[in-house]
């Protein structure tokens, strides 16, 4: 049940918060705008889908991945200035310990952190797709892969090459598909372009040459050695395959990684690691933020109220000060250990949930040294 101590620091957490990023949001937006109003205009963008399918989108996207930092200027912002009204003292005069200050900061920093998880896990990745959507479709002119010479891993024996791809109409030139045996080859597949059949799920070839090489147990009476390999090699206008590749496979990296709902990502992960992926740590890293991200909340809320519920000399500037320079070294540490998990053989899962280590041992000397 709670009690009015709880409602009135609630209140003022929540309301701070949702002031707080509500404002950054705002101004974000006018500045994007700033900056694209003139592919908008050019472009003769319908008001509804830059509203809905954009900035609708944009809002949960950045609201989310700014809320750990803005719990953090919040509880330091509203929580020094009742320090500095020393309302603390008045309520640990009455007999309230500081554990007893900071369960409805707990209650708030859970309410936050785990709109959040279930954000990062479902909603994000939705709104995401959305929001890609429509960059891809009005800023980026229709997003078409610049790589070349693509080879792909279908399996731990079948390999995909493309000389290159254009994504406006899903269709690759130049592809080869060869299967291997024991690191012999057994089979390859020519094609001058290969298509994507929305339809039937599958890709339509034009000018196919397949060879397909099979082992008979014979003598070759020339070498006297066994077994005797002989090739087969045929030749079609088209042909229908069904292949373990997608368009999906093919769209730009951020597209891949923040659009998947975490079910999804999860068998994303199982059918890359099949194929013997160089990517996974990507995805895997990603996987793990979306846990550790909204933790974070916690133990940020910790270190704010116990750095900024002391009166101290300097008043609010100082503690809001210091909060930013925790924020910024937290944020400078999630980069270095993501770089590390996708760079080393550093295992991604404890790369991400790194800074929350180190931070949770601030936040455990904070709250030692907090009053009491």
């Amino acid at each position: 049940m709670l009690k009015i101590l709880d409602k009135y620091i609630l209140k003022k957490f929540l309301g701070t918060f949702v002031f707080s990023i509500s404002l950054i949001l705002a101004i974000f937006i006018v500045f994007d705008i700033k900056d694209k109003i003139q592919t908008f205009l050019t472009n003769q963008i319908p008001l509804r889908e830059i509203a809905i399918d954009y900035y609708c989108m944009f809002i949960p996207v950045y609201g989310n991945l700014f809320s750990p930092l803005f719990v953090f200027i919040s509880i330091i912002f509203f929580t020094s200035k009742m320090a500095h009204r020393t309302e603390f003292v008045a309520i640990l005069s009455s007999g309230a310990g500081f554990n007893r200050i900071l369960r409805p900061y707990i209650i708030g920093a859970f309410i936050i952190g785990f709109s959040s998880f279930l954000m990062n896990h479902f909603l994000i990745p939705k709104a995401n797709k959305v929001k890609i959507g429509f960059e891809d479709k009005w800023i980026n002119n229709g997003y078409n892969t610049e790589d070349r010479n693509i080879h792909k891993l279908l399996g731990p024996n079948k390999i995909l090459y493309i000389e290159s791809y254009d994504n406006r109409v899903n269709t690759g030139f130049k592809i080869s598909v060869e299967e291997f045996v024991n690191h012999k080859q057994t089979s390859m597949l020519k094609a001058e372009t290969m298509q994507w059949d929305s339809v039937a799920k599958l890709w339509i070839l034009n000018d196919v040459f397949e060879r397909r090489i099979t082992e008979q147990d014979r003598l070759d009476t020339l070498k006297n050695t066994k077994p005797i390999y002989v090739q087969k090699h045929t030749f079609s206008p088209t042909k229908k395959i069904k292949l373990d590749f997608t368009p999906a496979d093919m769209w730009r990296f951020e597209s891949k990684i923040e659009v998947m709902t975490t079910p999804e990502l999860r068998k994303y992960i199982e059918k890359e690691t099949l194929k013997g992926s160089n990517q996974i740590e990507f995805f895997e890293v990603e996987l793990y933020r979306r846990t550790s991200f909204p933790f974070a909340t916690f133990i940020l809320t910790v270190i704010g109220v116990s750095i900024s519920s002391r009166k101290v000399r300097g008043g609010v500037g100082l503690q809001i000060a210091l909060g930013l320079f925790l924020s910024c070294i937290y944020i400078m540490l999630m980069y270095v250990f993501t770089t590390i998990a996708t760079t080393t053989s550093f295992s991604p899962a404890l790369a991400v949930w790194t800074p929350n280590i180190i931070f949770s041992f601030v936040a455990f000397y904070f709250y030692r040294t907090a009053q009491q």
